[in-house]
């Protein structure tokens, strides 16, 4: 029995066809903060984005022209000002937290469409970006 030599070689690497097809799939699923950075900033970045995070965390600075909104408010009467192909992008603390995930598949159960930004609010500092303190939130 051979073994490799560590643990990135104890597997062999995808045919490119698979490669292509895999990271692919990922973009349909998820944008990182830089992107979301600069789709904000551009002034129609064709999305809203909403901030999971608890209200204290969002008041203490959050991404730009996004919207507190709990998990569990995430609900068809909250959203029915959005047309229906509306783009939704959560985010939450960080790769540490599961929350946008958690979020998004609140939004797909509604049939919304849905991505997550991956690192949250620690990639979008770590990325040097800015918050701010204004708030939005859905009414109640």
């Amino acid at each position: 029995m051979t073994t490799a030599p560590n643990s990135v070689l104890a597997y062999r690497a995808a045919d490119s066809a698979s490669a292509i097809a895999h990271f692919s799939a990922e973009f349909q699923f998820e944008t990182d903060c830089w992107d979301t950075h600069d789709a904000i900033a551009s002034g129609n970045p064709g999305f809203v984005i909403l901030d999971v995070r608890s209200p204290e965390s969002y008041a203490k600075g959050h991404v730009p022209s996004a919207i507190n909104l709990l998990r569990g408010k995430i609900i068809a009467s909250k959203l029915a000002a959005y047309p229906a192909d509306t783009l939704f992008v959560t985010y939450c603390a960080g790769p540490h937290c599961n929350g946008a995930a958690k979020a998004a598949i609140a939004l797909a159960n509604l049939g919304r469409p849905v991505k997550i930004m991956v690192g949250g609010i620690t990639g979008w500092i770590d990325e040097g970006f800015a918050l701010v303190t204004d708030v939005h939130h859905l009414a109640s």
